[in-house]
């Protein structure tokens, strides 16, 4: 069965769970190519841990969506074996620190082969990786990890932060004809929000999620509700604050976010991972780079700590938060 709040095709809009449009994704591309094969840990008949893969076993078949080993190594390795042979795996890790063990792969051989055959043979895997922290998991469970796969070159990563895209960036991530690191936000697999099976998305292209006059908040996946829970609270004091999903972090869409900038002249860029040597550090970089001449302040980073992940009962200290955000950009305002 699938799942309840999952639409049939051909339905039209509907409103989804983050977790139920994902599982939408999924099925729509195995009944779509049966070149896809979708496997990982727990992810046949229980659903995998998150529920993304409920009913595909049933409706699809083992052939199709099937368990593996505990051996995140081994998986990443078959799929690279199925791509070179004219598959287009999807598999999912259970959670992000648990992708380490398969890291090696991705470095070495999913992010290298089209380049070492220069183009000849080109790797068609989706990586999924639920990410980031919000959910009072313990250590190994809530890393934000997006800084290790942006900067490999080879790879593709996405973190989509509402139902519509997680849909849509999946079904283009799956067609898409070299690897991709598809990162969910775990905290909002419950989010819910309107889905167009209908709509795409673009891998590459962010978004102006909100429009503003004063500064341009910067997030992606589990930050962009925090960004536009700020915005809220802003313009309840009668500031105007615009807001950019990044959505793809590599490819970086720096046209998006450089208009974004100019309009507004100042920049807080908002993510969950530790501030140094992070993905917030390097879009802070950018657009310093690309918009020095048109901002009135520097450019300011929201991030977690550099520190290990806080237990549960402490993430709320680590965690961006409303309060944080506000704070940074009341730090890019001061009298003459």
């Amino acid at each position: 069965m699938l799942r309840e709040d999952q639409p049939q095709v051909g339905a039209g809009v509907e409103t989804l769970s983050m977790a139920a449009a994902l599982n939408r994704a999924l099925a729509d591309e195995l009944a779509a190519d049966d070149r896809v094969v979708v496997f990982g840990e727990d992810i046949g008949a229980l659903g995998g841990v998150f529920r993304i893969t409920d009913g595909l076993t049933a409706r699809f078949g083992e052939k199709r969506c099937f368990d593996t080993p505990i051996a995140e190594a081994g998986i990443v390795g078959s799929a690279v074996g199925m791509a070179m042979n004219g598959l287009r795996p999807v598999v999912e890790m259970q959670f992000d620190a648990f992708a380490y063990p398969a890291f090696e792969q991705v470095v070495s051989h999913v992010a290298k082969m089209g380049n070492r055959t220069r183009g000849a043979v080109r790797l068609p895997i989706v990586i999924r990786i639920p990410y980031a922290g919000g959910i009072g998991g313990v250590e190994h469970h809530c890393d934000s990890s997006e800084a290790y796969y942006v900067h490999t070159p080879g790879l593709t990563v996405v973190a989509p932060s509402n139902p519509q895209d997680a849909y849509s960036l999946l079904r283009e991530a799956i067609r898409f004809p070299d690897p991709v690191i598809f990162l969910e936000p775990k905290k909002l697999y419950w989010a819910k929000g309107s889905v167009d099976v209908s709509s795409t998305a673009t891998i590459g292209s962010a978004q102006v999620v909100r429009e503003g006059t004063d500064a341009t908040l910067i997030a992606y996946g589990t930050s962009v509700p925090i960004a536009l829970e700020a915005a809220d609270a802003a313009a309840a004091e009668g500031r105007s604050l615009q807001v950019v999903d990044l959505r793809t972090l590599s490819p970086f869409d720096d046209a998006t976010v450089d208009a974004a900038v100019r309009s507004t002249g100042r920049a807080v860029v908002i993510a969950e991972a530790p501030g140094f040597a992070s993905m917030a550090s390097e879009v802070a970089a950018r657009i310093s780079e690309r918009c020095f001449s048109w901002l009135e302040a520097p450019v300011r980073r929201v991030t977690g700590f550099d520190i290990p992940y806080a237990p549960p009962k402490l993430e709320h200290f680590y965690l961006p938060d409303v309060d944080r955000v506000l704070d940074a950009v009341d730090s890019l305002y001061w009298e003459d």
